[in-house]
């Protein structure tokens, strides 16, 4: 039992790469490249996506009443800016988780159409998004990347 599970504690914990993505290794630098601004615009994306809790706690406090005494109208603004907040920053954060598992999933060489789609829902992010998700694209669509994906 113990040399089992130490020979499964000895595996690589790197991605096993399929034998097409090792042949090219311009293709696979790019790839890598990718895959790391695939992060970077990740943990950039999450930072500006929290951006709104300032917001969030206006509300919070319009709603309890601290701020201008408290009235009717005051408490409608606080559940306004509570909901707009709440939507953006999920909104943000779960773009945010998808660039995350795409640069995941181009590091694997797994789910070539999901690393499309998102490289496409990167484009929206002006400007780091839309160089990253043209790139992205320009390079996923090019011959033979495809068959270095596993699915």
């Amino acid at each position: 039992m113990a040399a089992a599970s130490a020979c499964t504690l000895a595996e690589p914990l790197a991605p096993q790469l399929p034998p097409a993505a090792a042949t090219d290794p311009q293709q696979d630098n790019a790839l890598r490249l990718l895959s790391i601004g695939h992060y970077v615009l990740a943990g950039i994306t999450a930072l500006f996506a929290l951006f709104p809790v300032i917001h969030l706690l206006i509300g919070v406090g319009m709603l309890a009443g601290l701020l201008d005494g408290g009235q009717a109208a005051d408490r409608l603004f606080g559940l306004l800016f509570i909901v707009i907040a709440l939507v953006m920053i999920t909104l943000g954060l779960a773009l945010a988780a998808a660039l995350a598992w795409s640069g995941r999933n181009l590091a694997r060489r797994q789910r070539h159409t999901a690393c499309v789609v998102v490289a496409a829902l990167a484009c929206m992010m002006m400007p780091l998004g839309t160089v990253l998700g043209i790139f992205s694209i320009v390079v996923l669509m090019r011959p033979g990347v495809k068959d270095a994906f596993v699915s």
